[in-house]
């Protein structure tokens, strides 16, 4: 691709997509399954396909006055949508439409960043590639808007790392004929750091956890590396199995031949479905790993309960069929098929232990992560400890637990 001037590469990139199929309708399901969709649409009550992340976006680094202007321009559009009950299914690629408003937001903080130089350049290009993200969310594997968007948000992600004090290095592991495109985030390169490998769900890319580095790991001096799940952004080309955790090993075992880090002080954070991935790699090496930490984490529950699962939202079946690659969904067959994702279902929550110390957590009341979830990772693994977050706010619950997580890192990284 010819990359013309920045102002026009959204363009460029765009144009071919003016009529591209809207995201709630590219995941097909049987014609048996209609009824429970249309009925979900109508019981469900929301007026968005996405569910709307506002407060993990406000933490990500999203302004919120900005946050609610796109929103609103995407509400009151008077073009045709997909579904009318649904305020972000508007169709073509124009004003109104999720990914059009949400990459117009991330070229103005592209733009801004031309007038400034060292730090607040880096942040206006980080908030773009954000914005770049969240205009691909919830990333579907045939979404051809998301994969531009992703083309940009990775884009601005590289002009940002050139620009900050911080040292971000590109990493390519090679794994199965392929490579693990991964991000070394560090303070100095004078001596090794210790090492959190981080990663999040499957509906964001491991651009969107700067912030987790800049506000969090760089003051302790650790150093931080993002990795995609299975079937995401940089890692899209693997298709996703119930072994979640395959690429984060071979990162894991990369760690010795990279001098920046300190590979006999690893930690582990998963966010989500990025925490199963996590649990699970506590049990697979947990020699190359001191602590661990999980946020909101499906570790169970959800997996073996079918009716759990056809409650979810749309957007999480959509991604659910996605990862796994299905063209045509059938719902029953999916939840069957997701049993196998159960840690405990695969047998490693069933009799060993771990030494890995692990910190599960997440907010109280939680569908998809609920506390007996929790309860089982801790009862696994020694010294582990189940939280759930009782806060008034939610925003509150996230720095009370990233705080948490923060502190957890620190006492076993440099013990």
């Amino acid at each position: 691709m010819s990359t013309p001037d920045k102002q026009n590469l959204s363009e460029a990139l765009f144009t071919n997509h003016k009529q591209a199929k809207e995201t709630s309708e590219l995941t097909r399901y049987m014609p048996t399954n209609q009824t429970i969709l249309a009925e979900k649409r109508t019981q469900d009550g929301s007026k968005w396909y996405r569910h709307l992340r506002r407060l993990q976006w406000n933490w990500q680094g999203l302004d919120p006055i900005e946050l609610e202007s796109v929103l609103a321009k995407i509400a009151s559009s008077p073009h045709s949508r997909t579904h009318d009950e649904w305020l972000d299914t508007v169709m073509g690629y124009h004003r109104g439409n999720w990914t059009f408003e949400w990459t117009k937001l991330g070229m103005l903080h592209q733009k801004r960043a031309h007038d400034m130089k060292g730090e607040q350049a880096a942040d206006e290009l980080f908030s773009a590639s954000l914005c770049y993200s969240i205009a691909g969310y919830p990333h579907l594997k045939n979404d051809n808007l998301a994969l531009q968007a992703q083309v940009l948000a990775h884009k601005a992600y590289d002009e940002a790392a050139k620009k900050t004090k911080y040292i971000i290095k590109q990493l390519d592991i090679p794994y199965e004929g392929k490579r693990i495109k991964a991000y070394l985030h560090l303070t100095s390169t004078e001596k090794p750091q210790p090492v959190v490998i981080v990663s999040a769900g499957l509906d964001s890319l491991q651009t969107d956890m700067w912030r987790l580095f800049r506000d969090h790991l760089a003051k302790k001096n650790i150093a931080m590396i993002t990795v995609d799940m299975p079937s995401v952004g940089h890692s899209s080309h693997w298709s996703l199995t119930e072994n979640t955790s395959v690429l984060h090993q071979a990162v894991l075992n990369e760690l010795p031949s990279i001098p920046w880090v300190d590979h006999y002080r690893v930690g582990l954070v998963g966010f989500r479905f990025g925490g199963n991935a996590m649990v699970r790699l506590s049990f697979m090496e947990p020699d190359k790993v001191k602590a661990c930490v999980t946020l909101g984490a499906p570790i169970h529950d959800i997996f073996v309960s079918p009716k759990k699962l056809l409650k979810m939202p749309k957007m999480y079946l959509d991604i659910l069929a996605s990862r796994l690659g299905k063209d045509v969904v059938d719902m029953n067959s999916l939840t069957g098929q997701l049993m196998a994702w159960s840690l405990k279902v695969q047998g490693i929550l069933s009799s060993r232990k771990t030494r890995v110390p692990i910190l599960a957590m997440s907010l109280e009341g939680d569908p998809v992560s609920p506390y007996s979830d929790n309860q089982l990772v801790a009862l696994f693994s020694d010294y582990g400890k189940a939280k759930k977050i009782n806060t008034k706010t939610i925003s509150q619950g996230y720095e009370q637990s990233l705080d948490l997580a923060i502190k957890w890192l620190e006492d076993e990284l440099f013990r």
